[in-house]
């Protein structure tokens, strides 16, 4: 993807939430979790939100959940409410964790997110993530 094709990331810092984004080579985005709290995770939903709002094409995201042990109830609704919104439906997220408590999480918000929507993977490892992202959008299932 040719940068003139990348849309802006406007994301900017702040030393008092718990999570970053940086572009991927592939347009999408990777965020990279260090804590869950209730301001990282206010943070996190209106970032994904104005994101969601100009979607208008395939884009491959990456969660790096690896340093989270658990993931509130909190993130789970937020993650519903994000997952659920239309412009979802052209996600391919991978998420990398590191423990069973985050993988049960993750795949209760797979398993109620409306169907032909966000297409979400669980790895525990970067390479594989990276891999099914990079798959042709046929052979993700």
């Amino acid at each position: 993807m040719s940068n003139a094709e990348i849309k802006p990331l406007n994301w900017n810092a702040d030393p008092n939430i718990g999570y970053s984004v940086e572009r991927r080579p592939d347009g999408g985005m990777q965020y990279t979790f260090q804590d869950v709290s209730h301001e990282t995770l206010e943070h996190w939903r209106r970032f994904s939100i104005d994101h969601l709002i100009e979607s208008d094409r395939l884009t491959r995201n990456l969660y790096d959940l690896r340093q989270i042990d658990i993931l509130p109830e909190e993130a789970i609704i937020y993650a519903l409410e994000v997952s659920s919104d239309p412009a979802a439906r052209n996600i391919r997220l991978a998420v990398v964790l590191a423990n069973e408590q985050v993988r049960d999480s993750v795949e209760k918000i797979a398993a109620l997110t409306p169907p032909g929507g966000l297409r979400i993977g669980i790895f525990t490892s970067m390479d594989e993530a990276e891999a099914w992202l990079n798959r042709p959008l046929t052979q993700v299932t």
